[in-house]
């Protein structure tokens, strides 16, 4: 049975032009973000359920070999310890957290809501994933347009989700909607950046009402 999470991407009602208004992406902090994220948090920011969780949801869809890029990334990737990954690179905004991430091959200290150029060439992962922080990424159409660009065809983005966040540092529309809606809004970043398949939902919370929601949208890099 399907929950409410994952029938929100099933018939959306996008509509015909981006709807968002630059006033949906202001923070409540606007201080420069490398600031906020100058001490290294070695924490998990869901809890040890969702975790496991999501690193199922990997285990199942990732294969060995497969490069993978990991944006907004940290001291963890949640990637399964047994996947053996080719060229797996983290980008983020603290270069301690990121230098104790066991699971990247490289990694790149950037701030996207600077520029959202990702500094990688064209078609050079086959996965690309964001855990818990697309909500804090300000300019989401040109972040979005670049993991296109930067995916092979037939890649798959995995943007993963719960309901917790940093709320000076998540842009306002984020705040003032519910997780169905966070649902709706980020496969509408998948729609209008014009390289995706149809986005999906897949509810993988672990116990319903009782520990963290965790919801996976996907978008398939579009073959042409």
């Amino acid at each position: 049975v399907k929950s409410m999470a994952e029938k929100v991407l099933e018939n959306p009602k996008f509509p015909p032009e981006w709807p968002y208004t630059e006033m949906d992406f202001r923070r409540m902090d606007e201080s420069d973000d490398l600031i906020f994220y100058d001490s290294p948090r070695l924490c998990y920011h869901i809890d040890d359920a969702a975790v496991s969780a999501l690193t199922s949801y990997y285990a199942k869809n990732f294969k060995d070999g497969e490069d993978v890029l990991d944006i907004c990334s940290s001291w963890v990737s949640h990637y399964p310890k047994e996947w053996k990954g080719g060229n797996v690179v983290g980008l983020g905004m603290n270069e301690y957290e990121l230098s104790q991430n066991p699971q990247l091959s490289s990694y790149v200290v950037k701030d996207l809501n600077k520029d959202p150029v990702l500094p990688f060439e064209d078609a050079s992962f086959d996965k690309v994933t964001c855990v818990v922080s697309v909500d804090y990424l300000n300019k989401p159409l040109q972040v979005f347009k670049e993991i296109g660009r930067v995916l092979r065809p037939g890649g798959e983005c995995l943007i993963s989700m719960s309901n917790r966040c940093f709320p000076t540092k998540a842009f306002q529309i984020w705040l003032q909607t519910n997780d169905l809606e966070h649902i709706f809004i980020t496969g509408s970043f998948f729609h209008y950046s014009g390289m995706f398949e149809a986005p999906s939902c897949s509810d993988i919370s672990p116990n319903p009402g009782r520990s963290d929601p965790m919801f996976v949208v996907k978008g398939v890099r579009k073959l042409n």
